[in-house]
């Protein structure tokens, strides 16, 4: 069957504005949005920028909006959108570097601030630290987030305070505060607490509802609030 595409472009080093352009494509209902983008870019239109590598919804990168709606490319099934025409847009709350590809250096800073790693004062082992498997299901569900920023894009949070360090970084930010071998909790609860980080969530659950991997955004992002209520409040 065929399906009309409008995708967003936009070059900030030739364009003054954003603008649409609708491409026809020959589908088939099972094929994923990201085939249909790349027959449009290597048979019609070669000037066409987004992201892709892995292709099968494990590195991120073809994180955009589609239909309204954040997600990855590879993922989405033509069969999966009724009607004629899908709308293919960047992710919102991201600087466009060009059409559907989106600057991630600020996003991965803000995890960055987290401390996305370790924090203890014994020397490293001479093999793993070692984790009882009940501590290890407290983080099992964050730890499957692949970097994607689907959560970012689709938080109405974001657009209430620009300086929100967002989901992805506090889902980052669990990971490790939750995590049994780190020896920095409070420090890290400290972090979590600043109200660009925690409080800043509104419980608008778009963020869970995107994530391409299932991960319970919004409930990881509360339980940080019931351990900011526990520990700093009561102090």
């Amino acid at each position: 069957m065929d399906m009309h595409f409008k995708i967003f472009r936009f070059d900030p080093d030739t364009d003054r504005e954003p603008y649409y352009r609708e491409y026809l494509v020959a589908t088939e209902p099972q094929e994923r949005i990201l085939d249909c983008l790349n027959r449009i870019k290597w048979e019609q239109d070669g000037s066409l920028a987004y992201r892709m590598s892995c292709a099968h919804g494990v590195c991120g990168s073809d994180g955009m909006r589609i239909n309204g709606v954040c997600g990855l490319a590879c993922q989405k099934l033509v069969k999966d959108y009724h009607g004629s025409e899908i709308v293919l847009e960047p992710l919102p709350h991201f600087r466009i570097l060009k059409d559907l590809m989106v600057d991630m250096d600020e996003f991965l800073d803000r995890i960055k601030a987290m401390r996305p790693y370790l924090l203890a004062s014994l020397p490293a082992p001479d093999k793993e630290r070692l984790q009882d498997p009940v501590d290890r299901k407290k983080v099992e569900e964050v730890i499957r987030c692949i970097l994607c920023g689907s959560c970012n894009g689709a938080c109405p949070a974001m657009d209430e305070n620009p300086e929100y360090v967002g989901p992805a970084a506090l889902v980052w930010a669990y990971r490790y505060l939750f995590d049994s071998r780190d020896e920095r909790h409070d420090e890290r609860l400290q972090a979590v607490a600043h109200p660009n980080a925690a409080p800043s969530c509104k419980n608008y659950f778009e963020c869970t509802r995107v994530c391409p991997k299932g991960i319970p955004v919004t409930k990881s992002i509360n339980l940080m609030k019931r351990e900011i209520a526990k520990v700093l409040d009561e102090n």
